[in-house]
C-alpha cells in the first residue's frame, strides 16, 4: 500500500474475525435480546440518567452546558416521526419539530466546536445544510470515540463491549427504520435522508476501529504499516467516505462518486497519521503504541524509549520519515478538492491546509512530540484562510504558490499514475 492506492477496507476484517468482533458479536446478540420490543429500546432514552452515549463528563465540561438536559423524549420522538415523513409543513406541530432540530444542529456544532477546532473552522465556509449535516456527521463519531476513550471509573456504569453493541445497533436500527434514541441522533437521521447515497458501511466500519482501541480485546501495537493503515481506515479514513455524499462532487453519477473516493480516504488517513504523530506521548500514557515496530527497528528505536519519552537521533529520523509518509496522503488527497462541488472546495482545502500545519509545529519543535505540544493557533488559521482560496482557483493550476508542487493524476482506478 506504501506508495500506492489508498485503499477502501470497507467492511473486512483484518485476516480474521478477531476476539473483539466476537465480542462485541456477542454483546449485540445479548444487547438486542434485551431490546426486542420497540418500547424497551424507545425508554433506554431515559434509563441513561447521566446522560447520552458518548456525553460525558468531559464533553459536557468542553461544551460548558449538559446537553441532555433541556429536551424530553416524548419531543424527540415525535421530531423524529415528522423527519421520516419528510418534514411536512402541513404538519400542526411543524414548527416545534423545526426548532427542536435547529437546536440539536446548534448543540451538534457546539460540541463540534469545542473538540474539532480546525475541523469547525472549515465547517464555516460551507452552506449552511451542509455545514449542519457535517456537524451532526462528526457528532456521531465523537460519540463512538468517546465511547473507548473517556475516563472510567472501575464498577461503575456499562462496560466499553456493552456500550459499543448498543451504539451499533442503534446505528442499524437508525438506518433500516429511522429509530432514534436520544436528540442527538435527529441530526444524523436527517441528514441520513437529506443524503440517500450516504451508506452505513464507513459508520460501521468505525466502529469495529474503536472495537481495536478497547483494552484487553483491541490491539495497542502495531507490526507494520499495513496493519496501521487498516486501523487508519476505520477512524479516520471512514470519515472522508461520510462526508463526500454531503460535500458533492462536481461529476455527476456513481463515477463522480468513486473517482472521489481515494483522494477522500486519503485525506482521513492523511488526519489520522497527523493525529499519531502529535499524541505520542499521550498514547503512551495510556500504554499504545501506534507507530509501526518494523518502522522502530529500522531507526533503532525501542519500545521501552517511546514509554519513557526519550528522545535520540534515530528517533528524530523515524519522526522525519513518518511526517513525510503523512505529507504524501495530504498530496494525494489535495488532488480530490477539485473533485468536489465548487462551493465544498474551500472548506475542505482549509481543514487540509490547517491540519497539515501540525506537521510543521512538530519540525519547529525538534521532533519533540513527547514532552511539547504541536499547537497551531487560531490566528494561524485564520491567516491561512487566503492561501487555501486560492488553491481552489483554476489560476493556481499554471501559477503555484511558493512550494506548492503539482498535483498528481488519477487514473481510471482512483491510484496514482
Amino acid at each position: 500500500m506504501e506508495g500506492g492506492e489508498t485503499m477502501d477496507f470497507g467492511g473486512v476484517n483484518s485476516g480474521g474475525v478477531s476476539k473483539a468482533e466476537i465480542a462485541l458479536r456477542e454483546a449485540k446478540e445479548l444487547y438486542q435480546k434485551q431490546t426486542s420490543s420497540s418500547d424497551s429500546h424507545s425508554a433506554l432514552f431515559w434509563s441513561h440518567t447521566s446522560g447520552f452515549v458518548g456525553i460525558n463528563s468531559e464533553v459536557v465540561a468542553a461544551v460548558g452546558r449538559d446537553i441532555s438536559s433541556s429536551y424530553s423524549s416524548c419531543d424527540v420522538q415525535g421530531c423524529a416521526s415528522w423527519i421520516r415523513s419528510g418534514k411536512p409543513s402541513s404538519d400542526p406541530n411543524s414548527s416545534s419539530h423545526s426548532s427542536l432540530l435547529e437546536k440539536v444542529y446548534a448543540d451538534s456544532g457546539d460540541i463540534t466546536s469545542a473538540f474539532a477546532k480546525t475541523f469547525h473552522l472549515g465547517t464555516q465556509l460551507m452552506q449552511e445544510e451542509k455545514r449542519r449535516s457535517i456537524w451532526a456527521i462528526y457528532v456521531w463519531c465523537r460519540r463512538t470515540d468517546e465511547i473507548v476513550d473517556a475516563p472510567r471509573i472501575e464498577g461503575e456504569g456499562r462496560g466499553m463491549l456493552e456500550e459499543l453493541a448498543e451504539w451499533e445497533t442503534r446505528l442499524e436500527r437508525l438506518w433500516s427504520s429511522g429509530e432514534v434514541v436520544d436528540p442527538l441522533d435527529l441530526g444524523l437521521l436527517d441528514t441520513k435522508l437529506s443524503y440517500p447515497s450516504l451508506e452505513i458501511t464507513p459508520f460501521s466500519d468505525m466502529v469495529m476501529g474503536m472495537l481495536m482501541d478497547v483494552p484487553g480485546l483491541g490491539q495497542d501495537r502495531y507490526s507494520t504499516f499495513d496493519e496501521l493503515h487498516l486501523y487508519c481506515y476505520r477512524v479516520a479514513g471512514t470519515v472522508g467516505l461520510m462526508s463526500t455524499p454531503v460535500f458533492g462532487v462536481e461529476k455527476e453519477g456513481e463515477k463522480g462518486m468513486e473517482e472521489a473516493k481515494e483522494p477522500a480516504l486519503s485525506l482521513g488517513v492523511a488526519f489520522q497519521l497527523t493525529n499519531i504523530l502529535r499524541d505520542v506521548g499521550e498514547d503512551a500514557g495510556r500504554g499504545r503504541i501506534y507507530l509501526p515496530s518494523s518502522d522502530m527497528d529500522r531507526f533503532g528505536v525501542t519500545e521501552s524509549q517511546i514509554m519513557e519519552r526519550r528522545m535520540s537521533p534515530g528517533y528524530r529520523d523515524m519522526m522525519k520519515f513518518q511526517i513525510d509518509r503523512a505529507r504524501r496522503y495530504y498530496k494525494r488527497a489535495r488532488r480530490g478538492v477539485r473533485m468536489l462541488k465548487p462551493e465544498s472546495r474551500v472548506p475542505v482545502q482549509a481543514s487540509l491546509d490547517c491540519y497539515s500545519m501540525i506537521l510543521d509545529k512538530i519540525e519547529e519543535n525538534g521532533y519533540d512530540n513527547f514532552g511539547l505540544r504541536a499547537y497551531v493557533s487560531k490566528e494561524e488559521k485564520i491567516m491561512t484562510l487566503p492561501l487555501s482560496w486560492y488553491r481552489c482557483q483554476d489560476i493556481s493550476k499554471w501559477l503555484r504558490l511558493p512550494g506548492d508542487e503539482e498535483e498528481e493524476q488519477v487514473n481510471t482506478i482512483g491510484g496514482v499514475q
